[in-house]
């Protein structure tokens, strides 16, 4: 049971931050709030939860589990609790903060958590949901969100009172769960920003962070430019379209994960990021052609890969990793993985006033085949340099 709230909690967490998605094009509006605005407050979303896992990336480790992930739910509610209120830019960055702040916090307290309590068989379970949870769970909120603003009522009222009350509820439910680690002194001092790196595993690390930071950059593009993509370059204001526009990029990225979880690590992860950038290429063609299906079945077939490619770098960095280190290491890769959405983010809402969309997700094509070249090359060097003596 534990292990199953942890879960659940882990996703209503990242599910939260997906659900101001589908209202984007309605604060641009109501509210005024452009499209470098947005670009803008997805940065801000990313650079938060980046924050959070360099300050409290090892926290969990000295003050427990359990805390940290009630911390987690308590902060996502909050952010929630804010956006009922938003009728301007300022208000938006509030509640997107705080939702960065919970997913931070979630990504390596309760990822930890939740291998300290996943079942021994099968071994790749707890792996599949660290990595694969966060970009499936995003989408669906957004999903769900667009479903209750298109065609639910109070738009921008309902869905955050219902996440909301979610959240508290299994906020409650965990902190009645087992403690998994000791408390031991340091608190204060793991505060301090900190890049773990098992000695031995730098080459894969930066192999496995490559690919990483190469799929979350084209996930923040959608989760950026999907309402203005929607309305734009397809031709639909439609929230849900909007959610689905967004979501299709990453709502499949845990069969991937599965599909590959009993093949050899590193060559899923292979595998996984040769399928993402023709899948990508793919994205560029239909998003030329403004052939709206198509565009979201080649998003689709991107995700599949993703998961792959990123479940089969996780397994691989952490299959060897103690417990103790569980939590740093987390942190380190959602750190470059949430790095490598807002750098390119922060370029590209820059370019947002002078360019079309398009013109924009050219140019994320290429670091994505950028990206997973590197990723593959440096993997290669990595297994290379583990069968020396």
């Amino acid at each position: 049971m534990a292990f199953g709230a942890t879960a659940l909690t882990f996703v209503a967490v990242f599910l939260a931050s997906g659900t101001p998605v589908p209202l984007y094009n309605t604060y641009r509006a109501d509210d005024g709030v452009t499209s470098a605005g947005l670009a803008v407050t997805t940065v801000v979303y990313l650079a938060t939860t980046a924050v959070a896992l360099l300050t409290t990336g090892r926290l969990s480790n000295h003050v427990g589990r359990r805390p940290m992930a009630v911390g987690a739910a308590l902060c996502a509610a909050a952010g929630c609790l804010v956006m009922l209120e938003v009728h301007d830019l300022g208000l938006l960055l509030i509640g997107r903060m705080l939702q960065g702040i919970a997913c931070g916090v979630a990504s390596s307290a309760l990822g930890s958590y939740i291998l300290d309590l996943a079942p021994r068989r099968p071994a790749w379970l707890g792996p599949v949901i660290t990595s694969n949870a966060p970009p499936f769970a995003i989408p669906l909120g957004a999903l769900v969100s667009g479903l209750l603003v298109q065609y639910g009522p109070a738009p921008t009222v309902f869905i955050y009172t219902v996440v909301a009350a979610l959240l508290v509820v299994l906020a409650v439910v965990v902190a009645f769960c087992p403690e998994t680690v000791d408390r031991r002194p340091g608190a204060l001092r793991s505060l301090i920003p900190r890049v773990l790196v098992p000695a031995g595993q730098g080459r894969l690390l930066f192999a496995v962070g490559a690919g990483l930071a190469g799929t979350w950059a084209l996930t923040g593009f959608y989760q950026a430019f999907s309402p203005v993509l929607a309305a734009d370059e397809l031709g639909t204001t439609n929230a849900f379209i909007v959610a689905l526009v967004f979501s299709s990029i990453v709502i499949l990225s845990p069969i991937g994960g599965l599909l590959t979880g009993r093949w050899r690590a590193p060559s899923a992860m292979r595998v996984g990021l040769i399928v993402f950038v023709i899948a990508t290429a793919a994205v560029l063609i239909t998003l030329h052609l403004a052939a709206i299906w198509w565009f979201l079945a080649a998003s689709a077939f991107a995700g599949i890969a993703q998961g792959s490619a990123n479940a089969g770098g996780m397994r691989a960095v952490l299959g060897e990793a103690a417990p103790g280190d569980r939590a740093g290491l987390l942190a380190t890769l959602y750190l470059i993985s949430y790095a490598g959405a807002a750098a390119p983010g922060l370029v590209a809402g820059r370019l947002a006033t002078f360019m079309a969309p398009d013109q924009i997700a050219y140019g994320y094509g290429v670091l994505v085949l950028i990206a997973a070249v590197v990723a593959i090359v440096a993997l290669r060097g990595a297994q290379r340099a583990a069968s020396r003596p």
